[in-house]
């Protein structure tokens, strides 16, 4: 029999093993999870992207925002949940480059603000409280109070005729930013709960006597 190379293509081996990327279901499942926090990231960067372009309306910007911010922090928790790394030190180590992205979720935690000519106050009203409830009632980890302030956040920065300075935004502006600077299964220290409180009740007598004056 001749041993020159055959010209047609030969039929792969089957019997040669495969190169998994994972040894088990919970490893695919880990893999999973960052791929899923990947895409968030990547979608808020284009979001970011074509809102400043005016490729969007503000509505349809303004409900995938919130969309994708209410899923960065369950995906954030799932993905990193289970290690010491931190969304920026994961986009380090991916390259992402989605500065946009990372100044919408880790830092605002709220869409870009328009106010609007109604009045907003009963929702910032109604907001505030179930924020402060959710404080008394000793939640103190930071999936279950970001939502909470980023809801309010929402509410007062609708609300028209404000000033830039206007005290009750500045508040919860500033606990935004530490909370989601933190990842999803932290918690506050009661110290910080109880500053939060406070913080929280004095926004509230301020944006009341506002919303009295009016």
């Amino acid at each position: 029999m001749s041993n020159t190379p055959s010209r047609w293509p030969q039929a792969l081996d089957q019997s040669k093993s495969q190169i998994d990327l994972f040894e088990s279901s919970k490893e695919r499942k880990a893999y999973e999870n960052l791929a899923d926090l990947y895409t968030i990231i990547t979608a808020t960067e284009h979001l970011e992207r074509a809102y400043a372009q005016d490729a969007i309306t503000q509505s349809e910007y303004t409900s995938e925002c919130n969309k994708l911010i209410s899923q960065f922090k369950i995906a954030e928790k799932a993905a990193l949940g289970t290690n010491n790394m931190t969304t920026e030190t994961f986009m380090n180590l991916y390259q992402m480059d989605c500065p946009r992205a990372a100044d919408r979720l880790l830092i605002m935690g709220v869409p870009e603000p328009l106010k609007t000519s109604h009045d907003n106050g009963n929702v910032a009203v109604t907001v505030a409280e179930t924020a402060m409830d959710a404080v008394k009632l000793d939640q103190r980890a930071v999936d279950e109070l970001q939502p909470l302030l980023s809801d309010l956040m929402n509410a007062l920065i609708q609300l028209p005729d404000t000033p830039n300075d206007f005290g009750p935004n500045y508040k919860v502006k500033k606990w935004l930013e530490k909370l989601n600077a933190m990842r999803a299964v932290d918690m506050i220290d009661d110290d910080d709960g109880r500053q939060l409180y406070h913080d929280l009740d004095t926004a509230y007598s301020e944006f009341s006597r506002y919303l009295k004056s009016k």
